[in-house]
C-alpha cells in the first residue's frame, strides 16, 4: 500500500506540474490572440479598398493582363499553404493541410499541373515526411508576421505569376489559410487569389445600386495594374498570415484550457485514490497493532497459567 501511495503522490506532483504549464500557455495565447485581431481588423479594410481598386480598373479597361485575365488554357497552378511553426494548436494545422490537399486533388482532376508554396514549419514537416515537393517554403514568422514578411512571400508568386508556363510560370495562384470568424470558429479557406474573378468581387465589394464610376488611366491601365499588382498580393497575403495567426492563437487557447481542465480532473482523481490507498494503509496498520497486542495478550495469559 506504501508504494501505491507514492506512485499516485507522484503522478499527482507530475499533473500539477503540466497543469501549471497549460495554464501559462492558456493566458499566454489569449493575449495573443487580441493583438492579432486588432492586426486583423486593422488589415482587412485596406485589402478590401485595394481589392475594389483593382476591381475598378480591370472593369474599366479591355486590358488583358495576369491580375484579372484568365487564361485559355490553364496547365499549371500554383497553391500557398499556410500553417504554424508550432504545434500545440489542436486541429488548427491538420485542416489546413487538409484543404490544400482537397483543392490539389481537385486541381490536378482538371488536368493542372500544381506548385506547392508553404509557410509555417508544420505543413513542411508534413509534405517533407510524405516526400512531395516543395516549390518554396517560409518559417519563423507565423505566429507575429509583419508586411515584410508577407513581401516575401509574396515575391516569388508574383514572378511565378508574370512567367510563361513553358518558363515556369503559373496561370493561377491560390491561397489556403484559416479564417477568423470568432474565438470559437476558425474555418479553413482556400481562395483563388489570381486572376481574381471581376465579376464576383464587383459583386461582393459594390453595394446594391450603386453606380460605379469611369475612369481615365495615367499613362495607361495596363501600368496601373502592373503597379497595382505587387500591391493587391502583398496585401491579400498579409491579411490571410493575420487571419491565420488570430486563429492559431485562438486554437491555442482552446487546446490548453480543455489540458487545463483535464489537468484539474486527473488530479481530483488521483487525490481520490491516494486517500483510498492511505485510508486501507491505515486500516492496516491499526488491524497489525491489534492483532499483535492480541497475541501479546494472549501469550502473557498463557504464562500465568
Amino acid at each position: 500500500m506504501g508504494a501505491q501511495l507514492r506512485v499516485y503522490k507522484r503522478r499527482i506532483r507530475s499533473v500539477t506540474a503540466t497543469k501549471k504549464i497549460t495554464k501559462a500557455m492558456e493566458m499566454i495565447a489569449a493575449s495573443r490572440v487580441v493583438k492579432a485581431q486588432r492586426k486583423v481588423a486593422a488589415s482587412t479594410p485596406y485589402a478590401t479598398e485595394l481589392t475594389r481598386a483593382v476591381t475598378a480598373v480591370g472593369t474599366g479597361s479591355n486590358t488583358k493582363h495576369p491580375l484579372t485575365t484568365q487564361a485559355e488554357t490553364v496547365t499549371r497552378s500554383a497553391v500557398l499553404l499556410l500553417t504554424s511553426d508550432r504545434g500545440l494548436a489542436g486541429a488548427f494545422n491538420s485542416n489546413a493541410i487538409k484543404a490544400a490537399e482537397r483543392l490539389t486533388e481537385r486541381l490536378e482532376r482538371e488536368g493542372k499541373q500544381v506548385d506547392t508554396y508553404i509557410v509555417g514549419r508544420r505543413g513542411i514537416a508534413h509534405y517533407n515526411f510524405r516526400e512531395r515537393k516543395i516549390s518554396e517554403s517560409w518559417t519563423g514568422f507565423t505566429d507575429q508576421p509583419s508586411y515584410a514578411d508577407a513581401k516575401k512571400v509574396a515575391a516569388p508568386l508574383i514572378e511565378a505569376i508574370q512567367k510563361d508556363t513553358a518558363d515556369g510560370g503559373v496561370d493561377e495562384l491560390h491561397i489556403v489559410f484559416t479564417e477568423f470568424v470568432s474565438m470559437m470558429t476558425q474555418t479553413a479557406l482556400d481562395d483563388r487569389l489570381l486572376p481574381l474573378s471581376l465579376d464576383e468581387v464587383a459583386q461582393e465589394a459594390a453595394p446594391k445600386g450603386e453606380i460605379l464610376p469611369l475612369y481615365d488611366f495615367e499613362p495607361s491601365a495596363e501600368d496601373v495594374l502592373d503597379a497595382l499588382l505587387p500591391r493587391y498580393v502583398e496585401s491579400r497575403i498579409y491579411n490571410a498570415l493575420l487571419q491565420s495567426a488570430a486563429s492559431k492563437h485562438a486554437a491555442t487557447r482552446r487546446a490548453m484550457k480543455s489540458a487545463t481542465d483535464n489537468a484539474g480532473e486527473l488530479i481530483e482523481t488521483l487525490s481520490r485514490l491516494a486517500n483510498a490507498a492511505r485510508q486501507a494503509e491505515i486500516t492496516q496498520e491499526i488491524s497489525e497493532i491489534v492483532g499483535g497486542a492480541s497475541a501479546l495478550a494472549d501469550a502473557t495469559a498463557g504464562s500465568d497459567n
